[in-house]
Parts: structure tokens; C-alpha cells; sequence
């Protein structure tokens, strides 16, 4: 069964039977089934025309559950609206549906499964899979959302910004269960730039290349976190490194900087350093500052103290990171690291022990306990 068929083919077939004028989530709930057909019935008669069969099939499954409402005049008008099976019409609503799943008034945690389940035709077992929680409730999720978005008119533009925020989100999830998250994230946004001219798409899409062109060389053989500095460079992709590269080039060009375009120029020149000590740190703060400019973010803010510290010396980046709230995720880590590079090996080892109490997940943790432990080890030594 060509499972990577049926996903691309989920949102257009969705697309069409919104355009006819079915709610969303009575749609989307047809799409599933016509899905489950496909895999049924396929793998012994493969149709000529795949989208024309699934859309044709989504159609009946529509109708069939419409005729058990209550409203019966509505019920007769759609059934006389049915159109002759055949080819279907070669409109991509791709677009459409990502506005609709990144709607303003939903929660990112159900934009991101919604855009999951109704772009990326994934099943709502792997989604929960991929989530690791119970299935059911990642289907009293998706339902939430569906019936949230049911009523939404498209007579206004779309916010590409949250589209793009909801896809970031997807990304960052990595891997677990049996959905490669980041992977996906990629798929769906390869598909956004395809059909949305903009830089801001271009960027992320950079951004995503570059951060993963670097995947293999981010863990050791053991599953422990290996820092940027420390990864053997020769592992990363390069073939990814140069898209990313490439694309982000093409977007920058344009003289329309947004936030994922800098965020992929700092990747880029990441990349481009054929040694952790050839890394153009003073270009990578400069980036950081057109960051800052853009967003505001104390995390951005966190993060350029740390290239300060690089290019301009350990001490100069203690003292940006003095001007932060301490309370920011990794303000400790980050301490820790620049009170290392500093000579303060006591505050060092005692800043990663408590970086390693707040740790968001348990390989940074063992991480970050490493660190103190090797030196508190170097310390007993003395």
C-alpha cells in the first residue's frame, strides 16, 4: 500500500469536499473513511485516478452520514448537488487547510494535531504515538478542533505567521513513536513553499534543513547528547546543508528579513564552519542582534550572550547574561558554560547540577549531570 500516496493526497480530497460545502469535521471524518477504503480495496484494484477515486468515495461517505441528520431539506439538496464520478478538478487547497488548522482560536497543542491529521494525513494513532499519549485523548483533541473550525469562513486572509508557528512547533517535536516528527515537519513545509511565494516560508524551511542536516551527528552510539562544538562534522548531511543554504539565499535576497530567515542564517553559519573553531561567532551575534530587533525574546536574548561569550570572551558573556531574568529555561545551563570557559570550575559544576534539576527532558538532563560530575571529578583531583 503506497501509505506516502494517500497522505499527499489527503488535503486536496479534503479540500474539495469543504469547497462543496461540507463542515469541516463531517470532511474530514469522510476523508478517514474513504482512506480506510483505499487501504481495503487498493492493494487488489488500484484506480487510474487516485484523487478522482477518493474524492468520489469522501463524497458518499458524506452524504451517507448527512442523510442520517435531522436536517432533511439540506440533507436532499446536497444529495441532488452529487456530482458524476470522474477526474477531479486540479485545484490544490493545500493553503487553505493550513490557515484552517493554524486558526487563531485554537491551542497550539490542537493546531499542531489538527495540521497533523488534516494536512499530513497522518492517523490519529500514530499523532498520539508521536506524542506518546493515550489515543483517546489525542481524538477528543482532534474533535475539539474540528468542531472549533467547523464553522470558519475563508473571506479574509489567511496569517501566514501562525502557520508557520504551528509547523515550527511540529518540527521541534524530533522523533518519538513511530512518526519521525521533524521529518514530517519538513514534508508539510516543503508543501506550504510550493504553493505561498513567501520569504518568511523560505526561511523556515531553511531553517528545518539546517538543523537537520546536523541530526546524525547529535547523539553518541550510547544515545547520549553530543554539544554542537563536539559532533563530528563529517556526519552531517551535506546535501541538506546546501538546500538549506541555497533557499535561505534566494529569501534574503528579497529584503524582506523575518525571524526564521535570521534564525537559519545563524544555522547556516553553523554549518558553513568546516571546524567548531572556524565558526564566525562575531557574524553569528551579529545575526543575534537582527533576532533580538525582530522578536524581543529573552530566549534570543539568552542565546546571544552565549555567542557574545564566544566572540568576544567568556567575561563579556557573563555580563550580557547578568542583564537576564535567571529564571529563563537553560539560564543555568548557559551560565555554567561561560563560568567553565572562564576558569570558575566550582560555579560551573554547581550551575550544571541545578541546569540538570530543570532540565526539559531526560537526555539534556544526563547531559548536563555529566558535565558537573566530570567536573567535580577534576575538582578532587586538585
Amino acid at each position: 500500500m503506497d501509505e506516502a500516496l494517500l497522505r499527499s493526497l489527503t488535503p486536496s480530497v479534503l479540500g474539495v469536499l469543504v469547497r462543496r460545502g461540507a463542515d469541516f469535521a463531517a470532511a474530514e471524518d469522510a476523508v478517514q473513511e474513504a482512506l480506510v477504503e483505499a487501504v481495503r480495496r487498493w492493494p487488489a484494484e488500484r484506480p487510474r485516478d487516485p484523487k478522482g477515486w477518493l474524492v468520489t468515495v469522501a463524497w458518499r461517505k458524506f452524504l451517507d452520514a448527512t442523510r442520517s441528520d435531522a436536517a432533511r431539506r439540506r440533507r436532499e439538496e446536497l444529495v441532488e448537488q452529487e456530482p458524476e464520478p470522474g477526474p477531479a478538478a486540479a485545484v490544490d487547497d493545500t493553503l487553505r487547510l493550513y490557515f484552517l488548522c493554524a486558526h487563531p482560536s485554537l491551542t497550539p497543542s490542537s493546531a499542531v494535531a489538527l495540521t497533523l491529521r488534516a494536512v499530513g494525513g497522518l492517523t490519529t494513532r500514530q499523532i498520539a504515538r508521536a506524542y506518546l499519549v493515550p489515543e483517546a485523548t489525542m481524538a477528543q483533541r482532534i474533535s475539539r478542533a474540528k468542531r472549533t473550525v467547523s464553522a470558519v469562513r475563508f473571506d479574509q486572509p489567511g496569517d501566514v505567521a501562525t502557520v508557520l508557528r504551528v509547523l515550527y512547533l511540529v518540527f521541534n517535536e524530533g522523533y518519538s513513536g513511530d512518526v519521525d516528527l521533524a521529518a514530517e515537519a519538513i514534508r508539510l513545509t516543503r508543501q506550504l513553499a510550493a504553493v505561498i511565494d513567501h520569504p518568511e516560508v523560505a526561511g523556515l524551511l531553511a531553517l528545518m534543513l539546517l538543523h537537520h542536516a546536523r541530526r546524525a551527528g547529535r547523539t553518541a552510539a550510547d544515545g547520549s547528547l553530543v554539544p554542537l562544538a563536539e559532533q563530528d562534522r563529517g556526519r552531517w548531511d551535506t546535501g541538506l546543508v546546501a538546500e538549506g543554504i541555497a533557499i535561505l539565499q534566494a529569501a534574503l535576497v528579497r529584503d524582506r528579513l523575518g525571524e526564521f530567515q535570521a534564525q537559519a542564517a545563524i544555522a547556516a553559519l553553523h554549518a558553513d564552519a568546516l571546524t567548531a573553531e572556524e565558526t564566525d561567532w562575531v557574524q553569528i551575534v551579529e545575526w543575534y542582534d537582527e533576532l533580538v530587533r525582530l522578536t524581543g525574546s529573552p530566549v534570543v536574548r539568552l542565546n546571544r550572550a552565549v555567542a557574545v561569550g564566544e566572540a568576544d570572551g567568556p567575561r563579556a558573556g557573563l555580563a550580557a547574561l547578568a542583564e537576564l531574568d535567571d529564571t529563563l529555561p537553560r539560564y543555568a545551563a548557559a551560565a555554567a558554560y561561560l563560568h567553565e570557559r572562564a576558569g570558575d570550575a566550582a560555579t560551573a559544576a554547581r550551575l550544571y547540577a541545578e541546569a540538570a534539576l530543570k532540565a526539559p527532558n531526560l537526555a539534556e538532563r544526563d547531559h548536563l549531570t555529566r558535565q558537573a560530575s566530570r567536573i567535580n571529578a577534576g575538582l578532587r583531583r586538585r
